[in-house]
């Protein structure tokens, strides 16, 4: 009868451990940390604030998460702080984003190396669009991007990022798929933000404007500018009567992601859990309807589905960059 009973126990406690997840049972994060590299309000705190809300309220930790602000360098200093602080830090996360790579590739955190950390997940994407003034004589993207293919200096591209920055990529990108030999040549024009480069595509200074769609999708309700397209591999959920280069022939996408990364040294079973976490999130109908309210699409890498994604955005990131002498 005791052994029936022990048999018994034993069964239970294993359905238990297999339903919270063989991480969570051998690891739990104490005072858990997500770092925002940038000032509270930018795309990296959202990142943090919106995964310790979720994650508390979901149960998926026992600990509310601190969420630390480490401005400076475009991220490059809470990379460095965790590298070379925080390295073996179980408990922590960063935010990341297609940021992230981009200036890892473009070695604009100095000897840093992507290797220096582990990246953990993604959890959605905001992607880029094109855009021009209502009154523009393009009516879709062919039509601009010839005018580009005929004369490269007619077509001023606005864009809220410096050069070699998301949203000069983002112009590039389109110019060559459609067929432009040497991408040097198409003009960009880099302002603070993508109102300011919106402000200028009114004002007639650029004739085109390359953003992500969330800086731009109040100036197309009201009617001021004319989405060409998306930078995206299907049309937005919420937003579905914008097409995307791809279906107009272009297989670009411009997409930029959100997730994490954390420490190099942290422990496979850290890694296991944080990944489990993260997933189960974005599993969450919740937190699906949070992201596509404020235009991210969802957009999941995890595990060695995330090393071939990061592998292969800092790939073709230093390859354009490259080619516009950036790197």
């Amino acid at each position: 009868m005791l052994k029936r009973l022990l048999i018994l126990a034993a069964i239970a406690l294993g359905a238990v451990i297999g339903g919270i997840g063989t991480a969570a049972a051998q690891f739990q994060p104490n005072n858990p940390e997500c770092i925002a590299p940038a000032n509270p309000g930018g795309g990296w705190d959202f990142i943090c604030r919106t995964t310790a809300r979720f994650l508390s309220e979901l149960d998926l930790i026992d600990d509310s998460m601190q969420v630390t602000n480490m401005a400076g360098g475009g991220g490059g200093i809470a990379f460095a702080h965790v590298a070379a602080k925080r390295s073996s830090d179980n408990n922590l996360i960063v935010a990341a984003s297609n940021a992230t790579t981009l200036r890892l590739a473009q070695g604009a955190y100095g000897d840093a190396k992507p290797a220096d950390v582990r990246f953990l997940a993604t959890f959605g994407s905001e992607y880029g669009a094109v855009a021009v003034h209502k009154d523009s004589a393009f009516k879709n993207l062919t039509e601009l991007l010839d005018a580009v293919l005929s004369n490269p200096r007619s077509v001023a591209w606005g864009g809220g990022s410096a050069v070699g920055g998301h949203d000069h990529i983002n112009a590039l990108l389109p110019a060559r798929a459609a067929g432009l030999a040497d991408i040097r040549q198409l003009k960009y024009v880099s302002f603070d933000g993508g109102g300011s480069a919106v402000a200028a595509l009114l004002s007639g200074a650029v004739q085109a404007v390359v953003s992500d769609f969330s800086e731009l999708r109040g100036f197309a309700e009201s009617g001021d500018i004319k989405v060409l397209a998306i930078l995206a591999p299907e049309r937005l959920t919420r937003n579905r009567q914008y097409p995307t280069a791809k279906e107009q022939g272009y297989d670009v996408i411009g997409a930029n992601w959100r997730g994490f990364y954390m420490p190099r040294g942290a422990s496979d079973a850290a890694y296991r859990f944080w990944t489990e976490a993260i997933e189960k999130m974005t599993q969450s109908p919740k937190f699906r309807d949070e992201l596509l309210n404020k235009g991210i699409e969802p957009f999941n890498n995890f595990g060695a589905d995330m090393d071939a994604f990061v592998a292969e955005n800092l790939k073709r990131v230093a390859q354009i960059s490259e080619q516009i002498g950036i790197k």
